[in-house]
């Protein structure tokens, strides 16, 4: 059971995550979180560095959707300037949105990998459902309080993970 939160990858930010890098290993999609994966929580657009980020991926033909558990107010003033399709109010980490999100990209689920911040959401949630996962350190250290209650338990997680051997884990 474990091994449900355990990514197939670990990246400081999305910026490691090349398109070039996705392609060679058959990924044509991304489902990715927003909130600490894409931009600070508090931070309601997409920063430069964010769009040029997305502009990679659509030139390599790598097509993203945005899933969150925030509200629609939210993920769409994000999304919307970026054009890019939105799910909110997912209800991470059940399955239900990330299989939609893969089916409304007409991919299957060995061409799309989920990439969050959270074990607990993003990577427990994409593993269930069957993608790839790849986790990335949180944007911020400060998180909205359900997060915060989130944190603890994954960092129990992480360490258990760490110890088995399964992960390397920067404290």
């Amino acid at each position: 059971m474990l091994k449900l939160f355990l990514p197939d990858q670990y990246v400081k930010s999305i910026f490691e995550i090349r398109p070039e890098k996705l392609k060679a290993n058959g990924i044509k999609g991304v489902i990715t979180d927003l909130d600490n994966t894409l931009v600070a929580w508090d931070v309601a657009h997409a920063t430069e560095e964010v769009h040029k980020w997305f502009k990679e991926m659509e030139d390599h033909g790598i097509v993203v959707t945005i899933i969150s558990n925030n509200n629609r107010e939210r993920v769409e003033l994000f999304s919307m300037p970026l054009n890019r399709p939105f799910v909110y109010l997912a209800k991470k980490p059940l399955k239900r949105a990330f299989i939609k999100a893969a089916k409304e990209m007409n991919l299957n689920r060995d061409e799309v990998v989920v990439i969050g911040d959270q074990v607990l959401t993003d990577v427990l949630g994409g593993n269930r459902a069957g993608f790839s996962t790849i986790l990335v350190v949180p944007i911020v250290e400060t998180d909205d309080k359900i997060t915060r209650f989130n944190r603890k338990i994954e960092r129990r997680i992480l360490n258990k993970l760490k110890k088995q051997g399964l992960i390397e884990w920067e404290n």
